[in-house]
Parts: structure tokens; sequence; C-alpha cells
């Protein structure tokens, strides 16, 4: 099958619709390539943007309005203001960056999914067909977990979470494969699906809290099973969720600021993370400052702006509740 034969849906056009309605510049959906891996994962497509306009690079035709609509989604999602995720700060490894992004990303992608995939189902884009390729694609990601385990046990808990958002309830022969096949990290997985699924997803805010509680609790899971935690709390700056009152406090009166280990990634000096007093979450980073300039009156002056003149400083984007 050529990409060009490839026909979008109605429910997908729809998106497509919608997603433009609200973005300044165009939006469009490519279908490239002739691959088909007789599975769907979540990263057969990719979001490139060109001048002012998105393109949806759809890569893999096995189920191509499938995996352009969960793309359109998430799209959707941060066009509507949903929080959304950065990485300004280096480890000094760009190999445990690049892993260490990945594994936030795709923590913050699972929460997303809470609202993707439900939109996906009320739109009948995920059919018996479709669920069937998903599964496909969990076997493909992971093998079997052996005995003793092996250091997959990261990749096996997240791919199983992110299917437990997936399916849903009432699945219960996929369920029982899953403990038969993955029966440790399963267990796991259905823990943090548990925690994520407690409150629903109904704001920005909510959605920013359950991706803050998905950070943590995984981190405590790999530290139960000795294995080295991914610091998303440090590591990931998430976009902040505030109303008008705690845009005027001062910085001091809503963030913390600490001296990181890691160092920030435009300017490679030591960086200072400015943590959610509320939550422990890494809200913005700030270089150290120049030797010249670093004085104690320098933290002092961050520490007295209001919220709102430090973001506009930084040019962080931020959502109102």
């Amino acid at each position: 099958m050529e990409a060009k034969d490839v026909q979008i849906s109605p429910e997908v056009q729809d998106l497509i619709n919608k997603v433009n309605d609200i973005y300044p510049g165009k939006v469009e959906v490519q279908f490239i390539g002739q691959l088909q891996a007789g599975y769907v994962r979540h990263d057969q497509a990719q979001q490139v943007q060109d001048g002012k306009n998105i393109l949806i690079q759809v890569a893999d035709l096995t189920a191509p309005n499938y995996t352009a609509s969960h793309e359109l989604l998430h799209l959707l999602m941060i066009l509507s203001g949903f929080p959304q995720v950065f990485f300004s700060l280096t480890t000094g490894n760009d190999q445990l960056d690049e892993q260490l992004m990945i594994m936030g990303t795709e923590l913050y992608d699972i929460v997303n999914h809470v609202v993707v995939v439900s939109e996906q189902r009320k739109h009948n884009l995920i059919t018996p067909e479709i669920e069937d390729l998903y599964l496909k694609g969990v076997q493909a990601t992971i093998k079997p977990e052996p005995t003793p385990v092996d250091n997959e046990m990261t990749l096996r808990t997240l791919t199983l979470l992110d299917a437990l958002v997936f399916f849903g309830d009432g699945h219960a022969d996929i369920l029982k494969q899953f403990e038969r096949d993955y029966p440790i990290s399963l267990a796991a997985a259905q823990k943090l699906y548990a925690l994520i699924m407690a409150k629903p997803v109904t704001s920005p805010f909510t959605f920013r809290r359950n991706v803050v509680k998905l950070f943590k609790a995984f981190d405590e899971q790999l530290e139960a099973w000795h294995l080295p935690a991914l610091h998303n709390t440090e590591f990931t700056t998430l976009t902040s969720v505030v109303s008008k009152r705690q845009l005027n406090l001062q910085v001091r009166q809503m963030f913390e600021l600490y001296h990181s280990d890691m160092h920030d990634k435009t300017t490679q000096r030591r960086a200072y993370v400015g943590f959610n007093r509320a939550d422990n979450q890494n809200a913005f980073v700030l270089s150290a400052p120049k030797p010249s300039e670093d004085t104690p009156d320098y933290y002092t002056k961050i520490y007295d702006m209001t919220v709102e003149d430090l973001f506009k400083l930084l040019k962080m984007p931020y959502i109102l509740r």
C-alpha cells in the first residue's frame, strides 16, 4: 500500500478540523513510506514543526487512522491548555539524558492517554481489530519475565501500565495473559494504574497532579526493586497550573530554589531548580549566575519577584486555573 492511498476517516478529519480551529498555523497529517509492522505502538507517528505549521507524520500504515488520531489528540490536549514537560537539565552524560527524557515523557504520556484513549473510544477509533494490533505491539516491545528478573523491568512496567490505560476494564483474557507472562511487572503496573485512576482527570490541574503522583510512585517502585530511580520530580520540568492570586504571590511563597547537581542545558552552568512547595515538582530551571553576579542579593531579588514576573523573565509558559 502506498502512503498516498491512505484515506483519512471522517473521525480523523474531524480532529484535524478541531486542531486547526485553535492552532494559529496549519496542522496536516502525512502518511509516509510503506512500512506495516503488523502491530500498533505509540512511536509510529511524530509531530514535526515546520515553521508555523505542524506536520503529523505517520510512519507506519498498519492502522493509519488510529495512529493519526492518537497523535492529533495529544496535540489537542496541549493546545487546550494541558501541562507540558520540558527538559532543561543535563547530567553531563548524553546517553543518560536521552534515557531519562524518554522515560519522563513516557510517564507523562501515560497520564495523557487516560484522556486520549477515552476520546478515541468515544469516536469508535478503537475497534477489536485495533485492540488486537495493540496487544501485538506490547508483545513486540517486551519479552516475558525471566527468573530471576532482568534489567527490562522498567520498560515492562511502563508498557503494561500504558496497556492497562488502553484496555481499561473488562478484558479478563488479556489480563490473564499478562499475569502469565509478566507477573511481577503487572502487579506493579496495576498498583500505579489504581493510583492514576483514583481521581479522574477533569482539568489541567488534576492532570498535573496525576503526573506528579506517577513520577513519585514509579520511583518508589524502582527503588523497591533496587533499580536506579528516574528522579523526574527534579529532572523534568512540568508546566505550572496557577490561579490569578498565585501569579501575584512572591516567588518565595510558591517555590523553593535548590542548587542542583545537574547543569543547565543551554548555558552549561550549574542549575538551580525551582521546586513547587506544594508537591516538590520541578517548575522551572535557572542557570547559576556568572561569578561576577553571584551575590546573596541575586537570589533575594528572584525570591522577591512575583510569580508572574519570573515566568515572564524565563519565558516559561504557565496555565491559569
